[in-house]
């Protein structure tokens, strides 16, 4: 059984083949030269970060399947610098069009060392941004982004870094690693 930890970079495909014609797009198989692994969860065109992907189709169940409330953890660059109460209503659970999101675990960070995006993020001097750290247990799609603009700080910057007990740490873009004793 192979566990391998993927750092995601912006604009890549969470799948191996592109299906859209004429111009294909980056997927997996221009990152990962391993046979016979599938992603565990996705991560959007547009996100960055931690995927995991393995041949073992329960592990896989168990890392993506919400019923499993395996907890992941984002760092999210928003729009302006929202208001404690903007935070307590992620805290609480938002509504989203497809209903009520589970309470989030939300703060505040200082901004993160991360590596810098390619493209990089729209910078705009008269608009402030911030960071946060959110950790859900659910996983629908675009979730982070939509509660994000649901108390009106759309996310700029999504960095996957945390799903259960792997990290990215240690990882560079693009890089993958095999996960040992698994």
């Amino acid at each position: 059984m192979a566990l391998i930890r993927f750092n995601k970079p912006f604009g890549v495909l969470c799948q191996f083949t592109d299906q859209r014609a004429p111009v294909a797009r980056p997927t997996l198989s221009d990152h990962i030269d391993l046979p016979g692994v599938y992603p565990a969860g996705r991560l959007d065109q547009d996100s960055e970060g931690l995927l995991l992907l393995t041949d073992d189709g329960r592990l896989q169940a168990q890392i993506a399947d919400p019923r499993f409330k395996l907890p992941k953890t984002y760092l999210v660059q928003v729009e302006g610098d929202p208001p404690d109460a903007a935070l307590d209503r992620l805290r609480r659970g938002v509504t989203l069009k497809d209903g009520p999101t589970r309470p989030a675990l939300v703060e505040a960070i200082a901004p993160p060392d991360l590596w810098p995006r390619d493209p990089p993020v729209r910078f705009r001097k008269t608009v402030p941004d911030c960071w946060l750290r959110i950790t859900i247990s659910e996983g629908r799609n675009r979730q982070v982004r939509r509660m994000t603009a649901a108390i009106g700080h759309p996310t700029l910057r999504l960095v996957r870094w945390r799903i259960g007990d792997w990290t990215l740490d240690g990882l560079a873009p693009s890089a993958w690693d095999l996960v040992p004793g698994v």
